[in-house]
């Protein structure tokens, strides 16, 4: 058997849609997943006819068409597809009949858009499109905005040992303001304005790409064909991964 007939584990689970490739390696930590009935070490390699289980339930590439969806999270809800672990999680909430996982994450307290899907091939290449990977969001901070604090946020601010990349902000009235990131560190926004001494009191995502928040909070819709072509020429120039920043 040939390399090119071989896929890590990780990775196929990722391509069949069952999650992505970070919650694959977290269900291999945790001895959830096995390949013709061991539990195989991070970083093994699977070839076609292999059996595998997860929980010792079989997956396999779902029939059909892949789904594509826009979601309004509630804040309180988890973007997690481990449904053991997190009562609160974002699939048992949305309870869509095929096996779909979010594309990149929006925190516990945030709210707004996130996307999901059951094509494991699209979200490593949306994640790493970087500059036409643009998110915008909504933030409400604990005390009136300063024209330094505006200054700062789009320059750049020292955190997780690197200077974030300038973007665009603009108040909106006292204490909201919007922020389009190309970026993604963990929990970005929120860590900016803590180095400034500021405080997020709400963060509300409101559009990723070209897909605009357009649905009532708590519910989804499908993305349309024009919006899933605009998505495909925009992560033509994907370069590197990255997580994403509430």
């Amino acid at each position: 058997m040939t390399s090119e007939n071989t896929t890590r584990i990780n990775k196929y689970l990722s391509e069949i849609g069952y999650c992505s490739r970070r919650a694959a390696d977290q269900l291999i930590l945790e001895n959830r997943v096995t390949i013709n009935g061991i539990v195989p070490e991070m970083g093994t390699k699977i070839i076609p006819g292999d059996s595998v289980k997860v929980d010792g339930k079989l997956v396999s590439k779902p029939d059909g068409k892949p789904v594509y969806i826009a979601f309004n999270k509630p804040i309180g809800i988890v973007c997690t597809t481990d449904t053991k672990a997190e009562k609160d999680n974002i699939i048992d909430y949305i309870k869509f009949p095929k096996r779909i996982f979010p594309i990149g994450r929006l925190d516990k307290p945030s709210e707004g858009l996130i996307l999901l899907t059951s094509d494991g091939d699209i979200v490593n290449k949306i994640l790493r499109a970087r500059n036409n990977h643009e998110k915008e969001y909504l933030v409400s901070v604990n005390k009136p905005i300063t024209t330094e604090f505006l200054k700062k946020m789009r320059s750049g601010v020292p955190i997780l040992d690197t200077i974030t990349r300038e973007c665009e902000v603009e108040q909106i009235d006292k204490n909201k303001f919007r922020i389009i990131l190309t970026q993604g560190l963990n929990r970005q926004i929120r860590r900016m304005c803590e180095f400034l001494d500021f405080k997020v009191t709400k963060l509300k995502r409101v559009r990723i790409m070209n897909i605009k928040l357009d649905i009532p909070i708590g519910k989804w819709r499908y993305l349309s064909n024009d919006e899933m072509n605009e998505i495909n020429l925009l992560i033509l120039s994907s370069s590197k991964t990255h997580t994403d920043p509430e």
